[in-house]
Order: structure tokens, then sequence, then C-alpha cells
């Protein structure tokens, strides 16, 4: 059975800490997070990601009569909460198969990325490299010999510098500081922030020495890519090639089975999804997002007010 760390109850401590209102459901048989997004208007909805988890080989009766039992206490927090809709993004297709017939219907709203580029750090070092886009293993060359060096550092304020510079020249936006420094400070998450820095040798128009920064966050055999950031002055220079070689060879060092680039998008990210694919990895597709309106009518206000700002 596939898992996510956004299962865990690890996971949903740390959306407490972000000032979340947060519940858990589990029987043994069906685990959910279930976590309350807010919306304007004092509006908000439920949110189950990567979610929900059926344990099928543990349910000995009626698939359908433990799915109605699960739906029903959705739907009761969703009363009380007055939310106006219920959306989950199950990672595995099974889990739709049977829940479709409760009242969820495709939702073209993702929370999280539908597809990933997954590097596979059972093969050797060579099959890795040989495995990649040439221009990758250039690029990579490139970094090195201009000393590029990957090292970590608990430092907040760096990764928030070059991650606004990144936000703005990219046009996209991020969480705020305060959520950034929370995620750091949940030592339950194994989260580690990663920099390429120059190795201090004397470049000429060198201001600062950090290229590039990774949020990475390790779970059971997998290293997960959750946020990056580079300096555009220095793009040619090829940071983020040398990190993302340099993160996968620590992460099979450490006895890490696969290395998740986290989110590709071939049609709003052409040039990161590009990036990402001439690693090597294999592409993984998940079913997508699914909401159950709760308020139909505030459903409705919902998905015109999207497509209009």
């Amino acid at each position: 059975m596939m898992k996510s760390f956004l299962q865990t109850e690890n996971w949903l401590n740390f959306q407490k800490h972000v000032g979340r209102k947060t519940w858990r459901f589990d029987n043994g048989k069906i685990k959910a997070n279930i976590i309350q997004h807010d919306l304007p208007f004092g509006k908000n909805y439920l949110y189950l990601p990567h979610g929900p988890e059926i344990y099928f080989d543990d349910i000995s009766g009626g698939i359908k009569n433990e799915l109605a039992q699960f739906v029903a206490y959705l739907k009761n927090i969703a009363y009380e909460e007055k939310s106006i809709f219920i959306k989950i993004e199950p990672l595995d297709d099974k889990v739709m198969e049977v829940i479709h017939e409760f009242g969820f219907k495709k939702s073209s709203k993702k929370i999280q990325p539908q597809r990933s580029v997954v590097v596979d750090l059972n093969k050797s070092e060579d099959e890795l490299l040989s495995s990649m886009h040439h221009k990758t293993r250039y690029n990579i060359r490139v970094g090195e010999k201009k000393g590029l060096l990957l090292r970590e550092k608990n430092d907040l304020d760096s990764f928030w510098k070059l991650l606004r510079n990144t936000a703005k020249n990219d046009n996209f936006s991020t969480h705020n500081k305060g959520y950034y420094e929370k995620l750091l400070n949940t030592p339950e998450l194994n989260i580690k922030t990663v920099f390429v820095e120059h190795d201090a040798r004397p470049l000429d128009n060198v201001r600062d020495k950090l290229m590039a920064g990774a949020i990475l966050l390790t779970y059971e055999d997998t290293v997960y890519y959750l946020h990056g950031a580079m300096d555009r002055e220095y793009k040619s220079w090829m940071a983020p090639y040398l990190m993302h070689w340099e993160i996968i060879k620590w992460a099979k060092a450490q006895g890490c089975h696969y290395y998740d680039f986290w989110g590709i998008d071939a049609k709003n990210w052409p040039g990161v999804t590009r990036f990402k694919l001439g690693f090597g990895g294999q592409q993984v597709e998940y079913p997508g997002s699914f909401d159950m309106p709760v308020s139909r009518i505030w459903y409705l206000v919902y998905k015109v007010a999207r497509k209009i700002f």
C-alpha cells in the first residue's frame, strides 16, 4: 500500500502548530488526516492530503459499510464546522474506485502535485548518471568545476531570502516565513535544510556564497524535495543541478531507496518539469483531487470565484 508523510500524526501535529484545526480518523481499516483550510468570507473546507488510506486486506466485512461510516464522520465534522466541501487527494487509484459513489467528483483545483518524478536510489552512481539527460550531466560537471559544494545548515533567513527572490522571478506564491520556521523546528518530521555554497576561493564579482537551497524531508525509505530556491544572478553556475546530484548521493548513502522531486506539471511549470525529468527518474501519477460539496450553493460560489480570480 502507498503511504505518505502527509498522513502521519507528525504532519497533523505540524498543521496544528501553523494554526489549522485538525482531526484524525483511524479505526484500523481506514486512516485519514483531516485538516481545515480557511476560505474568504469566514468559510472553510476540509482537506485530506494523500488520503484517505484504506487497508483493504484488513476489511473482512463489506467495504461499503466501512466507507459509509467514514464519510458520515467527515460530513458530521463538515456540518459542525460549516465547511462548504470536503477535498480528498488519495495516492491509490483503488481508493477512488470504491469511494467515488459517495459523492466525490473530480476537481481541477489540486493542492498536492498530481505527478512527480522519483529517482530509484538502488542503482549505482554510474547507472544514475547514465540515466540522466546529457545536458543534466554536463551541468552537474559545470557546478563541480565552479567549486560548488552542498552543506547542511539550519539557516531560515538565508533560505527565505533565496525563496522570496525565486518566487518573484518565477511568479509563484509562497507560505509566510512563519510556516517555514515551524516546519524547520518540528524535529518529528525529520527535516533538513541544505545550501549550495562556493568553496570560498577568491572570485571576482561573487557577492554572496549561497547559490541555491532546499528543504528536504525524509520519511521511511524516501527523501522528498519539498521546497527549493536559487540565486538567479549565478544561473550559469548550474547550482541546482549540482545540488540535486549531491542530495541524491547523500540520500543513497543514508540507505534511502528513493528521491522524490515532489511535483511536475508540463503545462504550468514547463521549465521546472524539464529540469526534474532531466535526472532520469520515473514519472509517477496519482489519481488527482476530488471534492464532495456539503453546501452546494456556497460550493458553486467558490467555483465561480476561482474562475474570476
